[in-house]
């Protein structure tokens, strides 16, 4: 699958495919942890999934999204957030491999896209499973 980002050689990629979560939930995410420090994303990704931090939503907060302390309407996606964790380690591990300085890394960039429509089976057969793809783009801080 083509990178929706494109990246020069001195960048990481790392990507998923048809992850089992949602895609709103990856898209606040996303956008939660994008162009910061590879480091305090990690913290910060980690908060939410102990509840210590919430994610802000700003786009998909209709519907009765509680407002947390500080930042308005917030909810704590944790399944989207070990996905994309793990994901970001990923992209740190090809980081190293490439010989990027760790301690300068940044997310240049980070995108949810919609995954195949499959459908669920069983009982429940007529319902849709959520699906997601997710890539991540890491390069140094210059």
């Amino acid at each position: 699958m083509r990178y929706a980002t494109p990246a020069d050689s001195a960048a990481a990629k790392a990507q998923a495919i048809s992850l089992p979560i949602s895609l709103k939930q990856s898209v606040e995410v996303c956008k939660f942890i994008r162009n910061r420090k590879y480091s305090q994303a990690i913290r910060m990704l980690e908060d939410v999934t102990n509840k210590k931090l919430a994610v802000p939503y700003t786009r998909f907060n209709r519907g009765g999204t509680g407002h947390k302390k500080g930042i308005g309407a917030g909810r704590y996606p944790i399944k989207a957030c070990a996905y994309i964790l793990k994901l970001l380690k990923s992209a740190h591990a090809n980081a190293n491999q490439k010989g990027l300085d760790m301690n300068k890394l940044t997310i240049k960039a980070i995108v949810a896209k919609q995954g195949p429509n499959v459908f669920k089976y069983g009982r429940k057969r007529g319902r849709i499973a959520k699906r997601t793809h997710i890539e991540v783009v890491v390069a140094e801080k210059k």
